[in-house]
């Protein structure tokens, strides 16, 4: 399984390498793009190859970081209208192709129901399941402009930092190619903080009022 696992890994940090060496920001925001919507290649291993083409003076860090973000709201745009208009029924039968699986749809609606459309930006720090979050978004017909902000906010930093990762990695890439399937952990631990302010939140407002309406 592990090897499996790493055989697509590596395979995905190949795609990630060639596309944007050929075609730069541009592919840069293809890929993460493509992410937003069926979850490949992910976020991560084209923003740390974008930073060591940085590295590289190939590239600048705002250029990624800006065109990454753009990638990364465009995509989680697409979920989105696929969610508000498919609506329920398109995904449970064709959700696990977009990376969003009934299970993954079920938790994104549960951080809905229990902390309302702040979820949105906190989710934007979770691996993987991160693309499953517009879809139910879209699903709950949340406000599209809300949406979007909160989408993007939660972007930056999460492709800020893989972005400055890269760049700082820079010589030692060939190297950290053949361990990328432990950036997760850097996810999770953003993800960590977010749920520990979730609770401070929730704690200060008192258990006994209403959950926050996602779709107002």
């Amino acid at each position: 399984m592990l090897l499996e696992f790493a055989s697509v890994t590596n395979a995905l940090v190949t795609v990630a390498t060639h596309v944007i060496r050929d075609l730069g920001l541009a592919g840069v925001t293809m890929l993460i793009l493509t992410s937003g919507v069926i979850g490949l290649p992910g976020t991560e291993l084209p923003m740390l190859f974008a930073g060591f083409n940085v590295y590289e003076h190939h590239l600048t860090l705002l250029g990624i970081i800006v065109f990454g973000v753009l990638g990364d709201t465009l995509g989680a745009s697409i979920a989105y209208a696929i969610g508000y208009y498919g609506r329920r029924e398109l995904l449970e039968r064709h959700g696990s192709k977009l990376h969003a699986s009934p299970a993954r749809l079920a938790l994104a609606e549960r951080w809905f129901e229990q902390h309302g459309s702040v979820t949105i930006f906190f989710s934007r720090w979770i691996p993987v399941a991160r693309a499953a979050f517009p879809y139910a978004a879209g699903v709950a017909r949340m406000p599209y402009a809300r949406f979007a902000v909160l989408a993007t906010l939660g972007s930056i930093p999460w492709i800020a930092g893989f972005a400055i990762l890269g760049r700082e990695v820079g010589s030692n890439w060939v190297s950290w190619r053949h361990h990328l399937e432990y950036v997760d952990y850097a996810g999770l631990a953003l993800l960590v903080l977010g749920i520990a302010y979730l609770i401070v939140r929730r704690s200060r407002t008192g258990s006994d009022e209403p959950a926050p309406d996602v779709i107002s």
